[in-house]
């Protein structure tokens, strides 16, 4: 897991109070990361615009300026005139070497986004709007320094952005590049280092990036077992049947010694038990997937004993208090469903377009209330909490907005809890193979629920 950091100021703060470094010192390990980015990507002939603005970011582009005139042909867009005491000092000294300024954009092989970076906040006027929709037409690779600009310390977009196609990271990890809406604008994440090595320079945070290294699947290490040692997963069958059999399908592909539904489910898939009441054997239970009309059918006894998913329809039931004082369970929401949750539970009555904006703070908050249960909520980044701690999966494709790939899930946190995981680690490996399995399906259209039970059994 990498650390993510809602700001970094403090981490430059670190550097300069504890190690030594200078402001300038590390403003010139950003523009040496920049310069590198860009030597991947240009040749002698490459033209190059770099925008800048009035503050640090802006000097960060002005540096880098310094260090690629002579090896391409760089000109500088300056829409304002710096007002940092470093962007000053940056400016004077490109001046000496006759750098050339321009006064309008023009078609070009790279821009380089130095206008706001991670001191931007509010909305932007209707010039830089204008300047940043240019922006994003006059060339064949876009670069952000930092962050984005027109893209907040949250990840939020008040009227246009930046599109960037690498936005290289000054030192560490923003949690702005992993909002939803940012997707579409981050581009690939180049960390660079600024005088100081990821060990020294960072601090634990409680905002962690999921790496691959972060899978855990359920190899199976012993030859001398049987059904009985990986578990008995039960999906409790709702009105719409189809959601069931996709997330026990699901458990049995990734794991799980026995599955069973529980319900009025005809014609299953021949490795699928039935029944209509839990067997004493059984280890984890999801439901709430398709459950419809049946959410009065069922008692919830179980819970709090047997580790469970809850799903879907469950998440506009009036038991949900109930529920979660219990303890012992995976939610998985999507953003829509974390709005019902949180109003059943008098935890606040938000709009959609408000939970878009502050999903992170508001799963952070959750978490923190209701420390025995762990928190899954579902979009184009997935974020995973548990006692306040957040873990960010943003290996997902788009292909995965389809109907019955939730259900998918589901059944696979299901099934690793059948088999001892912990709620986390569940979520976790489950939420990583999931995406894993979207990604071996190279359609961005055409993903089918059963393509990913056909994915996941080869891990």
């Amino acid at each position: 897991m990498d650390n993510v950091y809602l700001d970094t100021r403090i981490l430059d703060k670190n550097a300069i109070d504890l190690f030594g470094l200078s402001e300038e010192l590390l403003m010139e390990n950003a523009a040496s990361g920049l310069e590198a980015c860009i030597d991947r990507y240009a040749n002698a002939n490459s033209f190059i615009i770099i925008v800048v603005g009035s503050g640090n970011n802006g000097a960060d582009g002005l540096a880098l300026a310094r260090r690629l005139i002579g090896k391409y042909n760089v000109k500088i867009y300056m829409p304002k005139e710096p007002k940092s005491e470093l962007s000053q000092l940056q400016l004077s000294r490109l001046k000496k070497m006759n750098a050339k300024f321009i006064d309008k954009l023009f078609l070009c092989d790279i821009v380089v986004d130095c206008l706001f970076g991670s001191g931007f906040s509010g909305d932007l006027d209707l010039k830089y709007q204008e300047l940043i929709e240019n922006m994003n037409n006059i060339a064949r690779l876009n670069i952000a320094c930092d962050i984005p600009s027109g893209i907040d310390s949250i990840g939020f977009i008040s009227s246009v952005a930046f599109r960037a196609d690498i936005t290289v990271s000054m030192g560490a990890l923003k949690l702005a590049y992993f909002s939803d809406v940012a997707k579409d604008y981050i581009g690939d994440i180049c960390e660079v280092n600024l005088g100081i090595s990821k060990a020294m320079y960072e601090s634990d945070s409680r905002y962690k990036l999921l790496l691959q290294s972060d899978f855990n699947p359920p190899k199976r290490k012993h030859k001398n077992t049987h059904k009985g040692d990986f578990g008995h997963c039960c999906i409790i069958a709702g009105e719409k049947e189809g959601a069931s059999i996709l997330s026990a399908l699901s458990a049995f592909a990734f794991g799980s010694g026995l599955v069973s539904i529980i319900g009025d489910v005809v014609n299953l898939p021949y490795h699928i038990m039935s029944s209509h009441l839990l067997p004493k054997n059984c280890t984890s239970i999801a439901f709430g997937m398709g459950l419809g009309n049946r959410i009065n059918k069922y008692n919830f006894d179980f819970l709090g004993e047997i580790p469970s998913v809850i799903d879907a329809d469950m998440f506009y039931s009036a038991d949900l208090e109930t529920i979660l004082n219990k303890g012992n369970v995976v939610l998985t929401p999507h953003i829509k469903e974390f709005a019902s949750l949180l109003k059943i539970i008098n935890f606040g009555d938000f709009s959609i377009d408000y939970i878009a904006r502050n999903r992170v703070a508001l799963v952070e908050e959750f978490s923190s209330k209701y420390k025995d249960v762990v928190l899954l909520l579902k979009g184009a980044n997935t974020i995973i909490s548990q006692n306040g701690n957040i873990y960010i999966n943003n290996f997902g494709k788009n292909n995965l907005s389809k109907g019955g790939s939730g259900d998918v899930l589901s059944g696979m946190i299901a099934s690793l809890l059948s088999q001892k995981y912990s709620l986390l680690d569940a979520a976790i490996t489950a939420s990583l193979a999931h995406s894993f399995a979207s990604k071996m399906i190279k359609t961005s259209y055409g993903l089918e629920p059963l393509d990913l039970i056909e994915e996941i059994k080869n891990f």
